[in-house]
């Protein structure tokens, strides 16, 4: 171990970031002052021209006036809003970031209009624009922190991943944690739009959100969902492939994250990773057992079973969608809510709705 350190942990890091599709970059090419530089100064932890450029790709028949518009909304509410709680304007600016901004211009007519300037596209990939930066320093309030690696899509910082080393006495995962509250104390700028938390030892990696106490920094175990990571994969990697690749970082961001608010404090939530692909895949199976069997005759919709049998799967529009089966303690609710969230928002539902039954009262104001 005496040539494993935490450079090394932060390269490996990178390494599976770029391979899953982000772009890298080291923080003192774009730091303020550099030919590179992205930046006016070091209290900026947005990057302005890539938010900029995003919202004139997603919203291509916005006038500059509105993006300018929803770029103020997206930059003033999250960071430069300093005397609300930082829990109450992560929460604002993920509503912004999943549902868009609500932006107002003038008409070539002269009147007032109103629109949602999207900020992500969650449906292509593709068409947002993924940095990892490393060494990233930010200074506020004569604060300076420089994180491990930041995450960016469009400009926004949406994760940070703070390492550590192994092989060093005292450098744990928890170490790690003690960081990250320390920058969230001390820079909270950086993490106003942020989605995910993420700590490392190069060995174990755990991940959270923002405000969790370290009980609930989670192991992500598995990368596609069908089996556990072997134990031969370092859990930082499957963290990294099972999570932050631009298509599950996506998905996370927009249906598993929720805040609970019970009216004296905002907890925020993200789903484990049985939780996140136990709806993924409850999602695909409820679209096909929802399917319209076409016949000659036009379209029927045959009775469906009560079970499924013992054989995989089903056939289309046959109603058997199946069972999720929990642990107690294990997020029933939360995955019932993730889902729901998730199938609603679907176009091929058009619309649905939920019946929920519960046998108990305190599930009933629970899942309220």
């Amino acid at each position: 171990m005496s040539g494993f350190t935490e450079s090394v942990v932060e390269q490996a890091a990178l390494a599976w970031l770029e391979a899953a599709g982000w772009q890298v970059r080291n923080g003192a090419e774009i730091a303020p002052g550099e030919p590179g530089a992205e930046r006016d100064d070091y209290g900026q932890v947005v990057l302005a021209q890539r938010l900029r450029d995003a919202l004139a790709r997603l919203n291509p028949a916005l006038p500059a006036e509105a993006l300018d518009d929803a770029f103020r909304k997206l930059t003033r509410l999250g960071l430069d809003n300093a005397g609300a709680d930082l829990i109450v304007r992560n929460r604002a600016l993920h509503r912004l970031l999943v549902d868009g901004v609500t932006v107002e211009y003038r008409d070539a007519d002269g009147s007032i209009r109103g629109a949602q300037a999207q900020v992500i596209d969650f449906d292509d990939p593709a068409g947002n624009d993924w940095l990892a930066v490393n060494q990233f320093s930010v200074v506020e309030q004569k604060h300076s922190r420089r994180p491990d690696v930041v995450l960016f899509v469009n400009g926004l910082p949406v994760a940070v991943l703070e390492l550590k080393n192994a092989a060093a006495e005292n450098a744990t995962i928890w170490s790690a944690f003690q960081q990250l509250q320390t920058y969230q104390a001390e820079v909270p700028a950086l993490f106003a739009p942020n989605a995910l938390l993420a700590v490392s030892d190069g060995v174990e990696a755990r991940v959270g959100t923002l405000g969790a106490g370290r009980e609930w920094f989670k192991p992500w175990r598995t990368i596609a969902g069908e089996t556990l990571a072997s134990a031969h994969v370092p859990e930082l990697q499957v963290v990294i492939e099972g999570l932050c690749a631009p298509r599950r970082f996506l998905d996370l961001l927009r249906d598993f994250i929720v805040f609970e608010d019970d009216g004296g404090r905002i907890v925020k939530k993200m789903a484990g990773y049985h939780q996140f692909h136990a709806v993924q895949v409850a999602v695909t199976e409820t679209l096909r057992a929802a399917e319209l069997h076409r016949t000659a005759g036009g379209v029927a919709d045959p009775e469906g079973r009560y079970e499924a049998g013992r054989k995989p799967g089903g056939q289309p529009g046959d109603r058997r969608v199946g069972v999720v089966w929990h642990t107690q303690g294990s997020g029933k609710s939360l995955t019932m809510a993730f889902y729901a969230g998730r199938i609603i928002r679907d176009p091929a539902m058009g619309n649905p709705t939920l019946v929920v039954l519960t046998d108990r009262n305190d599930l009933d104001d629970q899942l309220f």
